[in-house]
């Protein structure tokens, strides 16, 4: 007989930033403000990469595209937070919780891996100068960009699938969000 999830819970709990009620539209504030300049700072950096043809290089193409899994990443977790301060309910879902856990971890790694990506270019650039343009062809930045991303979907799909092996029976609150 294999092993398996047995779990019949239908949500967890988030503990409360603050059970202080003058606090929480103070923490809420906060937290809406900080993800509205994060989006839009990331929003006006894709802006100027593609509106600017000067920026058309591949700096500024993984520049943009770490703007936008910034912006994902922020969109994963925040406004979930966003509307359990304001409505009072600390409550997420399993399939809720499991797929944060998936995206979290899909637009992390892939931030990780533009760095990465972006560190090589500037190597090329610095170490290579002459040749730059023949190296960072728009081919090879687009595998930079596609093979990473496809070898972080399968990685972050495997570990979520690995935590539907795990049960939930004892202690349903999750301290922070």
């Amino acid at each position: 007989m294999e092993p398996r999830n047995e779990t019949d819970i239908l949500e967890f709990l988030f503990m409360e930033v603050t059970e202080n009620p003058e606090l929480q539209s103070l923490v809420f504030s906060l937290f809406l403000s900080i993800y509205l300049v994060t989006i839009l700072g990331n929003l006006l950096i894709i802006l100027a990469v593609s509106s600017d043809s000067h920026l058309h290089t591949p700096m500024y193409f993984f520049l943009s595209n770490l703007s936008f899994t910034d912006i994902c990443l922020s969109t994963t977790t925040i406004p979930k937070m966003l509307v359990n301060i304001q409505t009072q309910n600390q409550s997420i879902t399993y399939t809720g919780c499991l797929t944060q856990i998936c995206f979290i971890l899909v637009f992390a790694s892939l931030e990780s891996s533009l760095l990465a990506v972006m560190a090589y270019d500037r190597y090329v650039a610095i170490c290579h100068p002459l040749r730059y343009t023949v190296i960072m062809n728009s081919r090879l930045y687009g595998l930079l960009i596609l093979l990473p991303l496809f070898v972080i979907i399968v990685d972050a799909l495997m570990h979520s699938l690995m935590v539907l092996q795990l049960t939930f029976c004892t202690d349903l609150e999750i301290p922070l969000f």
